[in-house]
């Protein structure tokens, strides 16, 4: 099997595959707003974490709605 094969042998790139962003970004958002209220409410989590764990959460809730926005305004723009 070569390294390196010249242009005139190499295939063309496939076209790029259209995928659901959206919907990736929704799911990660579902999944730290669970995650936020596991931990509000078991009292062990809220003892022991020292506000890290419902830090975490609100960190992960504020990047994905900037993730959501720009996944929005990405499909925005290409259309």
């Amino acid at each position: 099997m070569p390294l390196f094969l010249p242009p005139s042998k190499a295939k063309p790139p496939p076209p790029p595959m259209k995928t659901d962003d959206r919907r990736a970004v929704l799911v990660g958002l579902g999944v730290w707003a669970l995650l936020l209220v596991v931990a509000l409410v078991v009292p062990e989590v809220r003892a022991t974490g020292e506000g890290r764990w419902l830090g975490s959460c609100i960190a992960g809730l504020v990047l994905g709605l900037i993730g959501l926005f720009h996944v929005h305004r990405r499909e925005r723009r290409s259309r």
